[in-house]
């Protein structure tokens, strides 16, 4: 936007009128003049006669003017005059520097209107079209994750099942050697025994030939006897009569056969009470390597299960630790994104209270202004009401109150005060244009 300011002065001496003219933002305007006072014109628009006028937007601006009578009634002096066209020029600066804080203001709301725009939540957009495409996706995903799940338990249960069969042939294979050591163990028994059975054999084969020798021997004396007695010669001896010799020899052979008869015997029931006891011997060993073998099984079964049961509750215990760092982790990132949004929030209240607090004591600064502008307006009333019109204190005032408003008005962080303010004072100088008329 750019601004001029035209100034044009004219004197008649002849009319006794004259005027000055100072205006802001281009407009058209027309001065009047009068034997007392002169009346001042605004440019903004198209206005004629009025003493002030603003408009939000579209600029600031004043003029003054003072006549002359040619006849004596001349109300200003010439250093007047030109003190009134410096206080007419410092206030189209004043005007001036007004509007371009006014430009800057409206750029200023400008763009904060496009940043709360930006910044202000979009309209929802439908994604009703994309329900259904993600609901098979996230359906998909759950397929996919139990799928997933069920392939590691069943890897898991392969390990496991490879795992208890490695373990049960270490235990098969354990069992087998002991048994193949208790085999050799009865294998050496069985040789002993063996060994002790031939013993008892030969023992019986030389108990046999020694029957037979002591037979044998027997049979020679029995011929030798026989052989002596046998001969020829007859000899009578008158004496008492001998025992019989073959009875005795007959009671010497059932003796002997009896002596072994009985030795066989005793032999036999030896050799029957040691392989008893060998036998009982090996029953209670086997029954015992068996009640062992038993034992020994169930304990490693039991141990198998034990071992089985505790990789299960270690997986299962694995498994929960990483669901619960799973969890844990999914939650603290939804923590950690609430209190962002708690702290956002928070630095927007803590924004709110400023800007609350800010807008408080402007509103306080501006009833203190209306009020004492109301102060002062009443005042104009009463002297405009008493007739005194003494133009200089009035041009005086109006720049007080002018200077007032731009000072006010030179603050860019307060645009809506400016509006407020400027449609105030507006109203309030056309209202004093009139009683000035």
């Amino acid at each position: 936007m750019s601004c001029s300011i035209k100034r044009t002065s004219s004197t008649s001496y002849r009319s006794g009128g004259g005027g000055g003219i100072c205006a802001g933002a281009g407009g058209r305007s027309s001065s009047a003049s009068c034997r007392r006072y002169a009346s001042s014109v605004i440019g903004g628009g198209s206005s004629a006669g009025a003493a002030c006028g603003i408009g939000y937007g579209g600029g600031f601006g004043g003029g003054f003017a003072g006549s002359f009578g040619a006849g004596g009634d001349v109300l200003l002096s010439g250093n007047e005059k030109i003190t009134m066209q410096n206080l007419n020029d410092r206030l189209a600066s004043y005007l001036d520097k007004v509007r371009r804080l006014e430009e800057d203001n409206a750029q200023l709301e400008l763009h904060i209107r496009e940043w709360y725009r930006k910044q202000a939540p979009s309209a929802s957009k439908d994604y009703s079209s994309y329900y259904q495409t993600i609901e098979q996706l996230q359906n998909q995903i759950i397929s996919a994750t139990v799928d997933n799940n069920r392939m590691l338990l069943d890897i898991d249960n392969s390990k496991m099942t490879a795992d208890d069969f490695r373990m049960k042939y270490e235990n098969e294979l354990v069992i087998r050697q002991t048994v193949e050591s208790d085999v050799n163990g009865l294998r050496n028994l069985l040789d002993e025994l063996t060994y002790t059975r031939s013993s008892l054999e030969s023992e019986l084969e030389s108990l046999k030939e020694e029957l037979i020798a002591l037979k044998r021997n027997h049979e020679e004396e029995l011929r030798q006897l026989q052989s002596q007695t046998g001969g020829d010669v007859s000899v009578e001896v008158n004496a008492a009569p001998g025992e019989d010799l073959t009875k005795i020899l007959n009671d010497l052979r059932n003796e002997y056969e009896q002596i072994i008869e009985k030795n066989r015997r005793e032999v036999e029931q030896w050799y029957e009470v040691k392989i008893e006891e060998v036998n009982r011997q090996v029953t209670s060993s086997s029954q015992d390597i068996q009640t062992s073998s038993h034992q020994l099984t169930e304990l490693k079964r039991e141990m198998q299960n034990l071992e089985i049961e505790l990789q299960a509750q270690l997986s299962t215990k694995g498994s929960l630790e990483n669901s619960l760092a799973e969890t844990e982790s999914r939650y603290g990132c939804l923590l950690q994104q609430i209190q962002g949004q708690i702290n956002a929030v928070e630095e927007e209240l803590a924004n709110i209270r400023c800007e609350m607090e800010g807008q408080s004591q402007e509103y306080k600064m501006l009833l203190g202004i209306k009020t004492r502008l109301e102060q002062e307006i009443a005042q104009y009333r009463a002297l405009l009401n008493e007739g005194q019109q003494d133009l200089a204190y009035v041009f005086c005032l109006l720049i007080r109150h002018t200077l007032v408003c731009s000072v006010f008005c030179a603050d860019p962080c307060r645009g809506q005060s400016t509006v407020f303010c400027s449609l105030w004072l507006n109203s309030r100088c056309n209202i004093f244009s009139q009683h000035l008329h």
